[in-house]
């Protein structure tokens, strides 16, 4: 386990925009988002806590403005964790402060918002950095002393939305101030520098500040490790060519989406390593994707990240396009969604990465990728008894083994499929992980159509009650207990219903139900499985076994058992 040293200092303004630090925001992080309205509150929230009094500022209750999250060594440079939104907003509190008051009074202010170089102005040193696209607006426009002068004449839509928050909250600030008199302008100059704080918490590792940022923001993580390799990985790239593999990274995060490019990783470091996660992802990703992320940045851009990530877009949203198969192969893709589980995606984007221009090899693998992944789930394998099948499924993908034999890990093996046949034969409404998948499965299967659900909600009903009444026709069919339960929650037995007309149907005799509960109010059904029901005169336990053997040779068909 990696030890490191974690740091944490509750200073005042004016120790925190000191000669003390050098805050830079990573190439990672997300650009300035706060509005006028976040701004204003704060605003609000020191005036108020300011007070009207004529109390000596020393005197007054200090204001905490929250933590700020570094990753700091013993040098003064400090790269923002957690923090840039207020960091930054305040930067824009001390240059509108320092743009209301006498001329006597800016140098004051001037200090907290860079360390001045009186020969050579161009190497001035910044108390805060922006990200690299809003530096040059930021140091024109907020922290040269005469940047607020040019403000109104800048164009909002000419601008990025950092770039017009950053303007718009400044000259609200100006506006606010505006009211204020001098007197009492320098007495909020005062509190804020020397009576209000910030904890800063530093360490010297990138992924311990990631931690500590996890464990201070219990909301939910803005940063993840995608955006930290970013910063890594980027940043090796020469700088002529960083903004190219940056809009090539973000128009792969935007088109996959937040959640679903950040999970890519974890995916990728599967295919790499071929083994379960014992330590941070970051960690192994650095450690086992080959070639190198940071050592070969731009391959590692061109040659996995985005033929991956193109490979899972397409599984997702099922829009493959190739020469032969392609809705087939679509319809598996949209099958797949349903496995309750998203091991089965290192394998399926690693193989369609690799043979996308083959359609029969891709059909005839995903064809036994869907069976694979279906009855893992029907048995309901543990993470580690699916990760170690895929796994060597992984592996037999890289050695470019040939997957069609018996003893591949993509095909079933004799044991497996005895053991899912029971499963399905036994009482499989008992098993709530599984019986909607399948009989969804059956009746798509049945009606030889595309997998194209869209109701808001899908039930199971019995057709045979569970709790029939006691002066129920069901008692004379079925007229004890033991009749009953060896029927009730087989597969013969059930059927899938739309709306919310299952537990209305559960008790009442055949004939109702079929007229007023399999049925919608056009006199059809929506469900291959249940017209079948429709079709029969009475429901008796021959009707069950027969219609048990009908739909269990469906679902051998299907799944090839």
């Amino acid at each position: 386990m990696s030890t490191f040293t974690i740091q944490a200092n509750q200073l005042p303004i004016h120790k925190v925009f000191s000669d003390d630090f050098i805050f830079t925001i990573p190439l990672y992080q997300r650009p300035y988002a706060w509005t006028t309205e976040q701004a204003g509150e704060l605003f609000e929230d020191l005036i108020s806590a300011l007070g009207d009094g004529d109390e000596k500022i020393d005197d007054i209750n200090p204001y905490f403005l929250g933590s700020i999250v570094l990753i700091k060594g013993d040098t003064t440079d400090a790269k923002v964790i957690d923090g840039q939104q207020r960091l930054t907003t305040i930067t824009l509190l001390l240059a509108a402060l320092r743009a209301s008051v006498s001329k006597e009074y800016k140098h004051i202010l001037t200090k907290y918002l860079y360390q001045e170089d009186p020969f050579e102005p161009e190497n001035n040193i910044y108390r805060l950095t922006l990200r690299e696209k809003d530096t040059p607006f930021f140091k024109e426009y907020i922290q040269s002393e005469s940047g607020l002068e040019k403000l109104n004449v800048l164009i909002d839509s000419k601008l990025s939305d950092s770039c017009k928050n950053l303007k718009q909250n400044v000259l609200l600030f100006l506006d606010k101030l505006k009211i204020i008199p001098e007197f009492q302008l320098l007495r909020f100059i005062q509190f804020l520098i020397k009576r209000c704080f910030i904890v800063l918490v530093s360490t010297p590792d990138i992924e311990s500040g990631y931690r500590i940022f996890s464990v201070l923001n219990n909301r939910g993580l803005d940063l993840s490790h995608a955006d930290i390799l970013k910063a890594e990985i980027i940043g090796k790239i020469p700088s002529e060519y960083q903004d190219k593999y940056s809009e090539k990274w973000e128009n792969v995060e935007e088109r996959l989406g937040r959640d679903t490019f950040k999970s890519l990783f974890s995916h990728i470091r599967m295919i790499h390593s071929k083994l379960k996660l014992r330590e941070s992802i970051l960690k192994e990703f650095k450690r086992d994707v080959h070639p190198s992320p940071t050592e070969y940045p731009q391959q590692f851009i061109d040659k996995i990240l985005l033929p991956l990530a193109d490979a899972f877009y397409d599984i997702q949203h099922q829009v493959y396009e190739g020469s032969l198969w392609t809705d087939e192969i679509n319809i598996l893709f949209q099958w797949l969604q349903l496995i309750d589980n998203s091991d089965w995606i290192p394998p399926a984007i690693f193989y369609l990465s690799q043979n996308y221009h083959n359609p029969e090899l891709l059909f005839r693998f995903f064809s036994d990728l869907d069976r694979l992944a279906s009855c893992l789930m029907i048995q309901r394998a543990n993470i580690n008894e699916r990760i170690e099948r895929y796994s060597k499924l992984l592996h037999a993908i890289d050695n470019r083994e040939d997957l069609d034999t018996p003893d591949s890990p993509l095909q079933l093996t004799y044991k497996e499929k005895e053991n899912i046949l029971k499963i399905l034969n036994g009482d499989l409404y008992l098993i709530k992980k599984i019986r909607s998948y399948v009989l969804l499965r059956l009746d798509s299967a049945l009606a030889e159509g595309k997998p194209a659900y869209t109701f808001s909600n899908i039930t199971v009903e019995h057709v045979l009650p569970q709790n029939p009444s006691a002066d129920s026709e069901w008692l004379t069919l079925f007229p004890t207990q033991e009749d009953k339960e060896k029927y009730v929650h087989r597969l013969g037995n059930l059927v899938l219903l739309s709306s919310g007309k299952n537990s209305m149907a559960q008790n009442f005799d055949f004939e109702t139900k079929k007229q007023k509960y399999f049925t919608t109010k056009k006199g059809i059904c929506n469900f291959a499985l249940t017209t079948q029901v429709l079709m029969e005169k009475e429901w008796t336990s021959e009707i069950i076994e027969k219609r048990q053997k009908v739909l269990i040779d469906k679902l051998k068909e299907l799944w090839r058992l």
